[in-house]
């Protein structure tokens, strides 16, 4: 199974799936889609731990590495994640270096940080699984998605340790006063995104985002950035069974009947 850590040291952009369903079923067919990485999302997913566990699992079996997307920037929501088998979080909301030291130390055995010792499941299968190799193994990606976040991103982003940012775009243009959107239709909005990846070029960070569409990926790939992300699990079922739906509707004019009655 390819590790994440492999995924970011090959040097080329991956595309990842999202899962915001709480099944492991779904997880599992997540994974068996070809994406280099999925997202179990515990922030804006309906997704608790017990579900998470079990969507780890399924991932598990597909072979695909793991994010979980946790609910905040609190240790023992980032150390959770990682024990069921993560193998690396996305953490929300990071707006200062404060926060990001935080965010990364939660995620480093010591010396290098402070997470607790417990791997229950990060260790099955890992031969000789250390505090060392769980360190070295372990990815960061922070969120970048306000308006103090962006005033904050070199600090942010020369925390040692951080090893990717990760762009919320709706956030983004909430916090700037923007209507939300993942397919970034106005010029602000894409310059405020623009000025997150020239951060990240700037400190050699890997540069990730989230889409609301192919075309919008293919543009930020185009751009720079190296970790894709478009919609997720329950946008993608629901976009299909309306359109199979809208494609059929004009197929349901009733049939003529003969009458049962003389």
């Amino acid at each position: 199974m390819t590790t994440l850590r492999e995924l970011w040291d090959a040097g080329r952009p991956t595309i990842g799936g999202w899962c915001t369903l709480p099944s492991a079923f779904s997880a599992e067919l997540m994974g068996r889609s070809g994406f280099d990485w999925v997202c179990v999302d515990t922030q804006h997913g309906l997704v608790g731990y017990d579900q998470m566990v079990l969507m780890l699992q399924g991932l598990a079996i597909t072979g695909t590495p793991a994010f979980v997307r946790v609910r905040w920037n609190e240790p023992g929501e980032i150390m959770k994640a990682l024990d069921a088998g993560a193998q690396g979080v996305v953490v929300p909301m990071v707006n200062s270096a404060e926060e990001a030291v935080s965010a990364v130390a939660a995620c480093r055995y010591p010396p290098q940080g402070y997470r607790s010792w417990g791997p229950i499941r990060a260790a099955l299968g890992v031969e000789g699984y250390s505090p060392e190799s769980a360190n070295l193994r372990t990815l960061v990606a922070i969120m970048i998605e306000t308006a103090d976040g962006v005033a904050r991103m070199d600090e942010i982003l020369s925390v040692p340790g951080v090893d990717a940012v990760y762009v919320g775009p709706n956030d983004l243009a909430v916090t700037h006063g923007l209507p939300p959107s993942a397919t970034v239709e106005s010029r602000e909005h894409s310059e405020l995104i623009e000025s997150i990846l020239a951060g990240c070029k700037r400190h050699q960070i890997v540069a990730g985002i989230h889409c609301g569409s192919v075309e919008t990926a293919q543009r930020w790939l185009e751009a720079g950035f190296e970790m894709i992300n478009v919609k997720s699990d329950a946008l993608f079922m629901r976009e299909q069974a309306v359109a199979v739906v809208k494609a059929l509707s004009g197929k349901r004019e009733p049939s003529p009947r003969t009458s049962s009655y003389a």
